[in-house]
């Protein structure tokens, strides 16, 4: 039988329940005349008679009621899945792994998480930090987070940031007695933090712009990280200057334990971006995490 004539059935479950074809016409609210057509159109279909039908009352016949007997289970256990489905809403299940950089994981992925999960205690996520450009794919990580130029072109990215502000700082106790750098050649002569980055081969050359201009610099210091939070905490600590996102710099700048330096020579990245495979692949759990990572303004 065609999966298009289950309603059939349904309607003569109807019909069977309520002993009648006025009161099962008002439960699924059609009228009498397409009701009974559709009964005849399902007796036709399988050449029986299913209904006694008397001025009075409808009742099952033999075939009729050996049919209620071996659907209505079914029918049964279906409406409780449809119920146990939509119970999922809250109680989504099951492990998603996740690649990112530590910067990514403590502004956006950590402080989202928080609010998010203890709607889905059934929900657990596994991040992994690392600055390297994973293949999410080949590592079986079911969401990456990247700034969005690191994207590659044939994953589904949804920006899960703004745009981000580059800037080079250093504590007072550092600047001190020092003349400022005014150009991004002047900072060989000043001790800086290094950021250390796989990807990028080993240290990472500051890449400072001001309008059109664009140059790199590769810096020198005592100390190098390979997590932007320790570089953080190391220009705090005074250890020389650093070169760190603006939204990082600005609660220490405004507590008066960090100061702006070369602020003209501040480049714009693209936004951090969650990116995955193909929207085929995508769990419930996948969705769920990125709509609440996604960026609102």
């Amino acid at each position: 039988m065609a999966r298009e004539n289950y309603g059939d059935l349904l309607a003569f479950l109807a019909v069977a329940r309520e002993q009648s074809f006025t009161k099962a016409a008002a439960q699924l609210g059609i009228s009498q005349s397409a009701l009974s057509h559709a009964i005849r159109l399902l007796e036709t279909r399988l050449d029986v008679r299913l209904l006694n039908r008397s001025t009075r009352s409808v009742t099952p016949t033999e075939a009729g009621d050996r049919l209620i007997a071996s659907i209505t289970p079914h029918f049964e256990e279906i409406d409780a899945e449809v119920v146990a489905v939509k119970g999922l809403r809250g109680k989504l299940s099951g492990t998603l792994r996740i690649t990112t950089a530590d910067y990514a994981f403590h502004t956006v992925i950590w402080p989202k998480l928080q609010e998010l999960l203890p709607a889905y205690p059934d929900l657990k996520v596994e991040t992994i930090i690392d600055h390297g450009l994973t293949d999410i794919v080949a590592q079986r990580f079911d969401l990456g987070i990247r700034y969005g130029d690191q994207v590659a072109k044939d994953m589904i990215a949804v920006r899960i940031g703004p745009d981000i502000r580059m800037t080079v700082v250093g504590a007072p106790q550092y600047l001190k007695g020092k003349s400022r750098p005014r150009t991004p050649q002047d900072l060989l002569g000043f001790r800086c933090i290094n950021l250390y980055l796989a990807s990028y081969g080993g240290l990472y050359a500051w890449q400072l712009e001001k309008g059109k201009s664009e140059v790199q610099v590769r810096v020198d210091g005592q100390v190098s990280f390979n997590g932007i939070v320790q570089v953080v905490e190391a220009v705090v600590a005074g250890f020389g200057l650093a070169f760190i996102p603006e939204d990082l710099a600005e609660p220490h700048v405004k507590a008066g334990h960090l100061q702006y330096v070369l602020q003209d020579w501040s480049p714009v990245w693209p936004g951090l971006h969650a990116y995955y495979p193909s929207r085929r692949q995508s769990s419930p759990a996948l969705r769920l995490v990125v709509d609440a990572l996604r960026y609102r303004k």
